[in-house]
C-alpha cells in the first residue's frame, strides 16, 4: 500500500545548452543522496530519453542503484527520482518507485497514503488495466493513463487522476508525450518547488536541490500544476490560479543546515515534523484492517502492554485510557520487567508489544514468552518488516516514518495517537460503552491540527523554560492520571539530552517524600490536562508554598486560580478535546528538553550512552 515518509526529486533542465554541467540523471543521483535519510530500502529513477521513459530501480540503498556507469550516461533533460521507506508491501524492485502505466509512457513517483485506493484499483481492474506492484501509489499511474485515454491532455487528466485521490500525497509525474514538464501536486506530504538560472525543481525536501536552486515556493495543501523550461504553473484544485512570483522565498543557509530541513538538529526537525507525522499515521491506520486486532482485544480475558523507554510512556498512557474508556483490565509492563509477571499470563490473554524500530530485544523476548504461554501478541510498530512484528500474531504500522535523532519525539506521539484509535475503534463495536466514538476518532483526527497550533504557541515559553532549567541541576515533573506518563516522558527527555536529573510524580504522590527536596528556585512542570486533575491546584500552592519555581502547562480555557497565580511560566495549549491533549501535551516538554540541551551546548541528536535502537539485553 503506501509508505510513511519517502524522498522525492524531479528536475527540468532549462535549455540543452544549460551551463549545468553534470547531467539530469547525475543530478537525481545527488539529490536522491540528499534524501536518503527519508527512505532506504529502495530507490529509482525515470528520465525522459529518445522519446520514452527509462525507468531504473532496485531494493537497496541509493548507491546500490546508481553503480553503473550506463545508467548516468543517460542523456535527458527530464526525470523523476524516489527513495523508499516501506511500510507496507515488501521491500522489492516492483514495489520500488517510480511507477508506470500500462502503456510504458507515464511514469510516477509518491509519497503519502491513498485510502481510497483498493476502490480506484477494482475501477481500473474492470476498465482492463494490469498492475505490476502491490503498492497504492500505482493506480495514479493508471488515473492519468485512463483520463488520457479519453481524450483529455496530460495536465488535465493529472488534475482528474488528482480530484479522486482520499490521503495524502505528495505526487510527480512524467509523460513522454509532453517530454519538457513535470506535473505535481501536494496534500498534506511536503512537496517544494525550487527554481533556479539552469533548471527547476519540485521536491520533499530543499536538500535536494539547493546546490542548484535557492530561490523556493513550498506548495500548500491542494495545490497542483507543473514546471517546464520556462514555466511554474500552480493551481488549486478548484482551478484557482496561484501567482507564482509573490511565492518565491529566498533560502539562505549552509548546506549541513538544509540536510536537516534547515533545522540545526535532526530532533528539532522531528519535533516540527510531528503535525504530518501524526496525519500520516492516522490515514494509514485508516487503510489497515484492523478487525482482527479489534476482536481478539474485545474478547481479551486480560490485556498487557509491553515496551521499553519512551515507548512505556505511551504504553502506560495507553493502558489507562483502555480502563478509563472501555473498563477493561489492562496493565502496562516495562519490557525487561516482564519475566516477572509473565507466569500470570494465561491463553485468552493479548500482550501488545509498542516498539518505535520493531527490534527492542527486551520488548521481543517478552512477546516470545507470552507467545510461548497462549497469548495472542500484537505488535504496534513504525517498521512493519521489523522482527517484533514478522513474529507477532497481528501488526499495527504507524507509518510516522524513519526517525534519526535518539531521542524519541514523533514516534512517542504516533503511538499514543495509534493507541487511542483502537480504543475508539474498540469502543465503537461495543455498545454497552459510554463512549461516543465518533466524536472521539474526530478528536483523535484533529491531533494534526492541534500540533501545529501547540507547535507554534509554545516554542517562545518552552525556550524560556529552557532558560531556567539549564542551569539546574534536578526537576520535578508533575501530573495527575493521564498527565503521569506524559510528565514522565517529559522527564525523560530532560535526562537523555540535557544530562540534569529529572524526576515525575503522580502531583498527589509529591508531598509523600519527594518535596523534601524542594527549596527556593528549584524547578518544577506541572502537566494539567484538564481531566480529573483539578486538585493540581493544590499541588501547585505547596510547590510554591516551598518557593519552588514553576511552569505549568495547561489548557488555555483551563488557566486560572493557583495556576494562574503561582506559576512563573504557563505554557497555554490550544483547547481540543481529551484524546487530542493526550497526544499533544508532550511536544512543549520535547522543547523544553531541546532548548535546555542547546542552552548548555550539547548536541541533542547524539546524547552519551545512547542508541536509537537497543538490540542488547
Amino acid at each position: 500500500m503506501g509508505k510513511a515518509l519517502c524522498g522525492i526529486i524531479g528536475v527540468v533542465k532549462k535549455a540543452s545548452g544549460s551551463s549545468i554541467s553534470i547531467n539530469c540523471v547525475e543530478i537525481l543521483r545527488q539529490g536522491l543522496k540528499k534524501l536518503e535519510y527519508r527512505g532506504y530500502d529502495s530507490a529509482g529513477i525515470a528520465v525522459i530519453s529518445q522519446n520514452s521513459i527509462v525507468v531504473i530501480k532496485d531494493v537497496g540503498v541509493v548507491d546500490k542503484l546508481f553503480n553503473s556507469s550506463e545508467l548516468l550516461s543517460i542523456e535527458a533533460s527530464v526525470g523523476i527520482g524516489h527513495t523508499r521507506w516501506a511500510t507496507h508491501g515488501k521491500p522489492s524492485k516492483n514495489n520500488a518507485h517510480p511507477h508506470m502505466d500500462c502503456s510504458k509512457r507515464i511514469a510516477i513517483a509518491h509519497n503519502g497514503i491513498i485510502e481510497n485506493y483498493i476502490d480506484l484499483k477494482n475501477f481500473l481492474l474492470a476498465n482492463g488495466h494490469t498492475f505490476s506492484s502491490e503498492t497504492d501509489s500505482e493506480v495514479i499511474a493508471h488515473l492519468i493513463e485512463h483520463f488520457k485515454k479519453s481524450g483529455m491532455k496530460t495536465f488535465n487528466a493529472f488534475k482528474k487522476a488528482v480530484s479522486m485521490l482520499r490521503g495524502s500525497y505528495a505526487i510527480v509525474a512524467i509523460d513522454a508525450d509532453e517530454p519538457n514538464k513535470i506535473f505535481f501536486a501536494r496534500n498534506v506530504s511536503p512537496l517544494i518547488i525550487g527554481v533556479g538560472e539552469e533548471a527547476d525543481f519540485v521536491s520533499s525536501d530543499i536538500a535536494a536541490f539547493i546546490r542548484f536552486a535557492n530561490r523556493v515556493i513550498v506548495l500548500n495543501d491542494g495545490e497542483l500544476g507543473f514546471i517546464s523550461p520556462n514555466t511554474v504553473h500552480i493551481e488549486t484544485l478548484s482551478g484557482v490560479v496561484v501567482d507564482v512570483y509573490n511565492r518565491l522565498k529566498i533560502v539562505d543557509s549552509f548546506m549541513q543546515d538544509v540536510e536537516k530541513g534547515g533545522y540545526p538538529h535532526y530532533m528539532l526537525k522531528e519535533i516540527m515534523e510531528q503535525p504530518y507525522a501524526l496525519a500520516q499515521t492516522f490515514s494509514s491506520l485508516q487503510t489497515q484492517d484492523l478487525s482482527e486486532v479489534l476482536k481478539i482485544l474485545e474478547n481479551a480475558r486480560r490485556i498487557y502492554v509491553v515496551a521499553a523507554g519512551t515507548s512505556y510512556h505511551a504504553s502506560l498512557l495507553g493502558a489507562i485510557a483502555f480502563r478509563r474508556f472501555l473498563g477493561v483490565d489492562a496493565e502496562a509492563l516495562i519490557s525487561s520487567e516482564f519475566r516477572v509477571v509473565s507466569r500470570v499470563v494465561k491463553w485468552g490473554d493479548v500482550v501488545i508489544g509498542v516498539s518505535q524500530s520493531g527490534e527492542t530485544i527486551d520488548t521481543l523476548l517478552a512477546l516470545r514468552e507470552a507467545r510461548e504461554r497462549g497469548a495472542k501478541t500484537v505488535a504496534i510498530v513504525n517498521n512493519p518488516f521489523s522482527t517484533i512484528a514478522r513474529e507477532s500474531d497481528y501488526v499495527v504500522s504507524m507509518r510516522a516514518g524513519p526517525e534519526i535523532a535518539v531521542a524519541a519525539t514523533k514516534t512517542f506521539t504516533s503511538q499514543v495517537l495509534t493507541l487511542l484509535y483502537i480504543i475508539a475503534k474498540l469502543a465503537e463495536k461495543s455498545s454497552a460503552i459510554n463512549v461516543d466514538s465518533k466524536a472521539m476518532i474526530h478528536g483523535i483526527k484533529m491531533s494534526y491540527e492541534i500540533a501545529e497550533k501547540a507547535l507554534s504557541v509554545s516554542q517562545g515559553k518552552a525556550m524560556a523554560v529552557a532558560n531556567k532549567l539549564f542551569q539546574k541541576h534536578s526537576a520535578y515533573y508533575l501530573g495527575r492520571v493521564f498527565g503521569v506518563p506524559i510528565a514522565m516522558e517529559g522527564a525523560l527527555k530532560l535526562k537523555e539530552i540535557a544530562y540534569i536529573h529529572a524526576e515525575a510524580y503522580p502531583a498527589g504522590e509529591s508531598k509523600h517524600g519527594p518535596i523534601a527536596l524542594v527549596d527556593k528556585d528549584y524547578p518544577v512542570i506541572f502537566i494539567y490536562i484538564g481531566f480529573l486533575d483539578e486538585l493540581i491546584e493544590g499541588n501547585i500552592e505547596e510547590m510554591k508554598a516551598r518557593e519552588a519555581w514553576i511552569a505549568t502547562i495547561a489548557p488555555e480555557n483551563m488557566v486560572r486560580g493557583s495556576i494562574e497565580k503561582y506559576s512563573n511560566v504557563v505554557i497555554e495549549m490550544p483547547r481540543a478535546p481529551l484524546e487530542t491533549r493526550l497526544i499533544t501535551y508532550a511536544i512543549p516538554l520535547q522543547l523544553i528538553a531541546y532548548y535546555t540541551a542547546t542552552l548548555k551546548g550539547l548536541d541533542p541528536d547524539k546524547p552519551r550512552n545512547l542508541a536509537k535502537t537497543v538490540t542488547v539485553i
